[in-house]
């Protein structure tokens, strides 16, 4: 089976990588996709597809990504095992791969306790880590957990998150090392704002030799406020704002603040594109997708490869 994954065809050939997210909507309309889809197409090389993001209902990860694969995208199947077993993990891979979707993310996902279903059972049968080695060991060895073959294996570009940003820093390289060794082909990061931190958590990982064995994407999100910089910092759990970015937030009047965000957004790319194994960059505006053209632009990361590139 013909890997169809875009993204790993344009990593392979060494072309600092763009992806997007698209968030699927709270209903079973899917035109709500189509549309974010093409304010998407063209600027990025994949579209991650989050799965019940902060543990709210919306359609199905896997539906969405088939969806936009219509579409003409290149989607980023993101799994989380917060709300399956490892059966139905292993099933939707096996799905996902026959759907020709190339990707996909292993991640825990959000605890349900922070969505709309507070008292719904979190299964977590498997962790990430484990997550992303069965999916290696069904799309290498053509076996399931337990060791059963199967009739024919998967084929995806295995993707994992990173937070530089968490505490102490030196377990967050030690942890990456733990995810590449699964068998994480790439990894999103979390959004990068405090470029030092980010630097010191890159050296540790450069110096185990990890950027040589994955692709990093360093992850970035637009701010939208001063207010929204605020409640990132002081909510949003393993996010590190620096102040100094705030005060240059609240110095813009209200009305300029998002122009403002996009332009943190961009310079913040322009360093990422300069540092040595960084290989891409994973763009996080869920609901402002209106916004991601212009930053690719005035990154400097457009046009992208034609399609047929790959």
């Amino acid at each position: 089976m013909k890997n169809a994954s875009r993204l790993k065809r344009i990593l392979d050939t060494g072309t600092f990588a763009v992806t997007a997210e698209c968030g699927p909507p709270k209903g079973a309309d899917p035109e709500v996709l189509f549309e974010k889809a093409e304010k998407l197409k063209g600027y990025v090389d994949a579209v991650n597809v989050t799965d019940n993001q902060t543990a709210i209902v919306r359609m199905s990860s896997l539906a969405a990504c088939a969806l936009l694969k219509s579409a003409g995208l290149d989607p980023v199947l993101q799994m989380v095992v917060r709300d399956r077993n490892r059966i139905a993990l292993q099933s939707d891979i096996l799905g996902a791969s026959a759907l020709g979707i190339g990707n996909v993310l292993c991640l825990s996902g959000d605890h349900q306790c922070f969505g709309n279903q507070p008292q719904a059972a979190g299964v977590f049968d498997l962790d990430s880590i484990q997550f992303v080695e069965v999916v290696k060991n069904m799309r290498d060895g053509s076996v399931i957990l337990g060791g059963e073959s199967l009739t024919a294996a998967p084929d995806l570009f295995i993707g994992a998150a990173a937070n530089p940003f968490g505490d102490p820093a030196s377990f967050r390289a030690i942890r990456l090392g733990k995810k590449v060794r699964a068998g994480a082909d790439f990894i999103q990061t979390q959004c990068i704002y405090n470029l030092e931190r980010f630097e010191t958590w890159l050296h540790m990982v450069r110096e185990k030799g990890l950027t040589e064995q994955t692709y990093i994407l360093g992850g970035v999100t637009p701010l939208k406020s001063a207010g929204m910089a605020r409640y990132m910092k002081n909510k949003v759990s393993g996010m590190d704002i620096p102040d100094a970015l705030i005060k240059r937030m609240e110095g813009v009047p209200k009305e300029n603040q998002r122009e403002e965000g996009i332009r943190i957004c961009v310079e913040t790319i322009e360093q990422l594109k300069e540092m040595d194994g960084v290989k891409g960059v994973h763009i996080m505006a869920i609901e402002w997708e209106d916004a991601v053209a212009g930053i690719v632009e005035e990154s400097g990361l457009f046009p992208r490869p034609a399609q047929d590139e790959g």
